[in-house]
């Protein structure tokens, strides 16, 4: 009699355990073992059948004595010491063989070659099983079982991740959970170039290739402290190596948003090689409108100015998987970019008295070039084990080299006033290294519990070689004020182990990471040193209960830390508006936040629903702080006392119909902020929220139609206040040639209304600001060939 499918899943897992703990008595018996050998093949084309079961069981109580599975190439060897036993060959989908009659010569069983034929009936189970996608809750994370219903679509794995609960994909490609888009992609578990936010190959990726998705909104204390809004892990089905995949885009928009990009996959049975090709040339239009006004003695000054960025660019990228065999893959990759980078503004400067009469005017002028090479290596290894599916043993070794030589000419014409015209220049000399060293083990044992450890190691290396000259005379002179060389180094030890339990309907998975951090900032000009070494603990603990397979709830505490970087430690500054001055501060102290979170995951019919309630306590909170002299404001990042954040937030999925659905997402907290900045209090209560809608519409003649809305409304900080913002976006994408061939037509900022405004009032001055970035209209052809589908997005580079 056929065993069904599950239970001879459960067997095979079941013998595995077995076999492991019989092991020592295996071993102390060995005089009197008995080798069993041979070969599984498939009845088709007689190929070898990789983790097939090879059971040993007693031939009275039935019941296992040991078992194995297969290789890569069909072979096993097991020994046994029993007696009376028989053997068993099975796999999922194929009919079970029974060997009862053996012999056994020099204490030796070959059974040579066995040929397993298809089993039919278990087939068309497997496939009943499988034809609908499946959502499923697990300990603290959501995996999304990808069924025939889509993987038989020719789908990318783009329109995959659109379907999954608080995963959102726009047209444009961008990538969000939870209404936030600095998520982290990986694909098996590990980065890959295929799933970086610029790689733009994720359309190379079809949903038959993939067998699950992983979604974690809370990450545990496995992953950086540093935190991230989420991640992403896509599973690729290990039959789908072979073949060339691809896809190839172009783009043109105006402003100026023209490039093309090429991505190709050759997948043979040892290795995927991976490749990639991309240049254009963008330009990202400037407004911007700033007010310093002095209460004191009432004057003002106003300016008006416009710039624009224009950008030329290639890059290329070369990689390849190596699968040693079915349990070892070598992954190398390296790639190399060039921008060029020229940056023109003009700005109108005015100065008022106390009568608001004019009293000088000038008109500012810029200049900016740019070189930025780039370079990016890697090197990974993963094992796996044929104990247990989930057990894996994983190191990286990731390199980045960027430096940027740019050049400034600043010019000031007099229109009104007794002042004199005059130049400046800038150079900047900036070279930055980054080195990430990561080790990864998974056990899983006793079928219901985890435990995890690592390290990570990170080096982080910034030079910055600033120099202001001004023109006297007509001979340049270096500017010793604004002048200098700041060096920043940074390196992050981290070492953690987490621990779970994972049941039926309940589960918890217990954390604690340990990171030291040894920084040093140098001012080489004035010889100014500071540095800083610290070590902390940061413990996560996340549980849920699941009620039924639709309702879910989870829980999570986490502590995080946020590092101050470059920009906030270098206290360099921009002249590009000498009235608004910001620098950094070489003695900033990092952020502490201790994070909670409670969800509730809910599945109703076509609609999918979750809500959280979060509390975040922040110590040594980063904010900042503006002086005011001269008329001359000056915004200086300092530590400023604690924040205690509230929060509620809900966000769902509903799709009624094939050709309609809609995602939104709502958040709204209260924060309380206390601390004292040179005696001065900042004790004050506030809130914020967002919201966001996405429509999806599918249309005849293969047309899709999005529209998405965001609003953000008005909030305080520590001196400003941030005013609201709502912007709308629009993409129309047609598909032709049975998909491999998109139209696409996104509008971002449909109404030219995301515009950036900031107000600061203080006694003894007033400060405005706004930018706005105006409309882009982008137009985009993609095509994906061999099993790569077109890409789904303008190809809007990611800034």
């Amino acid at each position: 009699m056929k065993q069904p499918i599950y239970k001879r899943a459960m067997m095979k897992n079941l013998i595995i355990i077995l076999h492991l703990l019989f092991g020592f008595n295996i071993v102390v018996s060995q005089s009197s073992q008995i080798l069993i050998t041979g070969k599984v093949l498939e009845s088709n084309n007689n190929l070898p059948i990789e983790y097939a079961t090879i059971a040993i069981l007693d031939n009275n109580s039935k019941k296992p004595l040991t078992g194995t599975i297969t290789s890569e190439d069909g072979t096993f060897s097991i020994r046994t010491t029993g007696t009376n036993y028989y053997i068993e060959v099975s796999f999922m989908g194929y009919e079970t063989k029974i060997f009862n009659d053996f012999e056994i010569i020099n204490n030796t069983i070959d059974l040579q070659t066995i040929i397993l034929s298809v089993d039919n009936h278990a087939l068309d189970e497997v496939v009943v099983r499988a034809e609908k996608s499946q959502l499923e809750f697990k300990l603290d994370k959501r995996v999304f079982h990808v069924g025939t219903d889509l993987s038989s679509t020719g789908a990318s794995s783009l329109e995959v991740l659109n379907s999954i609960p608080s995963v959102n994909v726009n047209i444009e490609g961008e990538v969000s959970l939870r209404g936030s888009q600095g998520v982290q992609i990986l694909i098996n578990g590990k980065p890959s170039v295929l799933a970086t936010a610029d790689g733009n190959a994720l359309g190379s990726i079809t949903a038959d290739m993939i067998e699950k998705i992983e979604v974690i909104t809370n990450p545990s204390a496995k992953h950086d402290a540093e935190g991230t809004s989420g991640i992403i892990n896509i599973i690729i089905k290990k039959s789908e190596k072979r073949g060339v995949n691809g896809s190839a885009t172009l783009n043109v928009g105006v402003p100026n948003s023209n490039s093309f990009g090429l991505s190709v996959n050759k997948r043979t049975e040892k290795f995927n090689l991976f490749s990639q090709l991309g240049f254009g040339i963008r330009t990202y239009p400037d407004e911007r409108k700033s007010i310093n006004q002095d209460l004191i003695n009432g004057t003002t000054i106003t300016s008006f100015g416009e710039s624009e960025f224009d950008e030329k660019f290639a890059n290329i990228l070369i990689g390849t998987d190596y699968h040693i065999n079915a349990n070892n893959v070598i992954t190398l990759s390296g790639s190399y970019a060039y921008e060029v980078e020229d940056q023109f503004s003009k700005t109108n400067f005015s100065q008022t008295d106390a009568s608001n009469s004019a009293t000088d005017s000038w008109l500012r002028n810029e200049i900016t070039e740019a070189d930025n090479p780039k370079l990016r290596y890697e090197l990974q290894y993963k094992k796996n084990f044929k104990r247990h599916k989930d057990q894996s043993l994983l190191f990286s070794a990731l390199g980045n080299s960027f430096r940027k030589d740019q050049f400034s000419d600043f010019e000031n014409t007099v229109v009104l006033g007794n002042d004199d015209d005059f130049k400046q220049k800038t150079r900047t000399d900036y070279t930055l290294e980054d080195y990430t060293f990561k080790l990864d083990y998974t056990h899983p044992f006793l079928e219901k519990y985890t435990i995890e450890t690592g390290s990570q190691y990170v080096i982080n290396s910034v030079s910055n070689d600033f120099a202001v000259s001004d023109l006297v005379n007509d001979e340049w002179i270096n500017n010793p004020d604004l002048t200098n060389v700041f060096d920043f180094n940074q390196k992050v030890l981290g070492i953690y182990t987490t621990a779970a339990y994972e049941g039926d309907t309940w589960g918890i998975k217990l954390g604690v990471r340990l990171e030291n951090t040894n920084l040093d900032t140098l001012l080489q000009t004035t010889n100014e040193q500071n540095g800083d070494n610290y070590t902390n603990l940061f413990p996560s603990i996340h549980t849920s209960y699941k009620i039924n397979d639709n309702f879910s709830l989870q829980a999570g505490f986490s502590k995080r830390i946020r590092r101050p970087g470059l920009r906030e430690l270098n206290p360099f500054s921009n002249i590009r508006n000498n009235f608004s001055i910001s620098t950094g501060n070489p003695d900033l102290k990092p952020e502490y936040t201790d994070s909670y979170e409670i969800t509730s995951i809910h599945k109703i019919g076509k609609t999918t629903l979750n809500f959280s309630l979060y509390n975040r306590y922040t110590v040594d909170v980063v904010e900042r702080i503006s002086t005011f002299s001269n008329n001359v404001s000056t915004s200086r990042p300092e530590n400023v006392g604690t924040n205690t954040t509230t929060g509620f937030e809900a966000n769902g999925k509903y799709a009624p119909t094939n050709w309609f659905s809609v995602n939104g997402d709502f958040n709204i907290n209260y924060f309380y902020r206390k601390g004292v900045f040179e005696t001065v209090s900042f004790d004050f209560k506030g809130n914020q929220w967002a919201t966001s809608l996405t429509t999806k519409f599918k249309l005849p003649s293969e047309f899709d139609l999005e529209i998405s809305g965001d609003y953000r409304s008005r909030y305080k900080t520590v001196q400003n206040e941030i005013a609201d913002n709502f912007f709308t976006d629009m993409g129309l994408r047609k598909k032709i040639l049975k998909g491999k061939v998109i139209l696409n037509l996104s509008i971002r900022d449909v109404f030219a209304s995301r515009i950036d405004e900031s107000t600061t009032n203080q006694p003894d001055f007033y400060l405005f600001n706004s930018r706005k970035r105006g409309r882009f209209v982008i137009f985009g052809v993609s095509y994906g060939f061999g099993k790569g589908e077109a890409m789904e997005f303008s190809g809007q580079r990611r800034r």
